[in-house]
């Protein structure tokens, strides 16, 4: 079992509500979660299901209505001010004048906070924007845009970075920077919270994963753990799609229509779906192997009820929680790129 010392993140009975037009609505409920020291925490759920408003209850900029939060072992909000400076954040879009260069931006903000200018050619080596830190913000693609916001958060060597939906609006190209920049941020020793409602995406990247639905915790552990011994699915390719899929349905056999082809489960052998296939005359021309990911867990998780209602099964019990750290005055600000 893990020690306290090796989260970076740790919740307990996290609880979040708002007053609405139609009453008090729930965004996070007893929310307990546990992000290891190292490596990628995808922290994954659809839009609304409280991934936001979690971080910004870590980073003091909403008060819970109840539970604990610790990051590196500090309290927070009480103890922030402790460890602000270990923390670097982004949770809205990168805003920067546009007339200015990146380079202008990040050794204004380094002033402002006191990191030695130095650091400027730093961040953005190390988000690959050295070579167009002198051109306009106002010209960077959405990819740069959020490159230069994540070399901010670098300005003041963070251990813990936090993001938001970093690759919303991104073409591939944006997304696939994005995504080779944490896992090279990881790689040097940090801390990377990644919030996506794109759990395929995150898939690719995370080390860990936290799987939330309307604010409850559904799943937590290594992206291997989570995904377990699920069964995978049989891409079939075959020219009479619809009856094919009568065919296996009455064998026994779940399908489900993938475009053109027919995504079959509960067979392991796929030689049988080409046997059941060909005696009814059906001659399969495609037969590929889909394995298992995070969407397909979350979806399993919520299938036949409501998100709102307790998921079958239980996620894996939580580690102890950290031992209590001396408090201090609250303070919101997260610094290095955060608002």
């Amino acid at each position: 079992m893990a020690t306290a010392d090796e989260y970076a993140v740790v919740t307990n009975d996290l609880r979040k509500t708002y007053r609405t037009a139609r009453g008090r609505q729930v965004a996070v409920d007893s929310l307990s979660l546990r992000v290891p020291v190292g490596g990628v925490h995808g922290f994954l759920g659809p839009n609304g299901s409280g991934k936001t408003t979690t971080i910004r209850m870590l980073l003091g900029l909403v008060r819970p209505d109840a539970g604990r939060m610790r990051i590196f072992g500090h309290r927070v909000p009480d103890a922030l001010p402790e460890v602000v400076g270990r923390v670097g954040a982004i949770v809205e879009s990168p805003k920067f004048l546009p007339t200015f260069s990146g380079r202008r931006s990040l050794t204004l903000l380094a002033d402002a906070i006191g990191a030695p200018r130095a650091r400027v050619d730093e961040v953005l080596t190390a988000t690959a924007l050295r070579e167009r830190g002198d051109d306009a913000f106002g010209a960077y693609s959405l990819g740069m845009k959020q490159r230069l916001a994540i070399a901010a958060t670098l300005l003041k060597e963070p251990d813990l970075l936090i993001f938001d939906e970093p690759t919303n609006g991104l073409d591939p190209a944006g997304i696939h920077e994005i995504r080779t920049t944490m896992r090279r941020l990881a790689d040097e020793g940090r801390t990377v919270l990644v919030s996506s409602h794109i759990l395929a995406e995150v898939e690719q990247v995370a080390d860990t994963v936290s799987i939330v639905g309307r604010g409850r915790l559904l799943a937590t552990g290594t992206v291997a753990d989570v995904i377990g011994d699920r069964r995978a699915a049989v891409r079939v390719g075959v020219r009479d799609a619809g009856r094919a899929a009568q065919v296996l349905a009455a064998a026994g056999l779940t399908v489900r229509p993938d475009g053109e082809r027919l995504l079959v489960e509960g067979e392991p052998d796929a030689g049988r779906i080409t046997w059941l296939l060909g005696q009814q005359g059906l001659w399969v021309h495609e037969l590929t192997p889909v394995r298992a990911g995070l969407e397909d867990v979350f979806l399993e998780l919520t299938q036949g009820a409501a998100l709102g209602a307790p998921p079958t099964g239980s996620p894996p019990p939580p580690a102890p929680a950290p031992p209590a750290a001396p408090s201090s005055a609250a303070d919101p600000s997260t610094g290095g790129g955060a608002r």
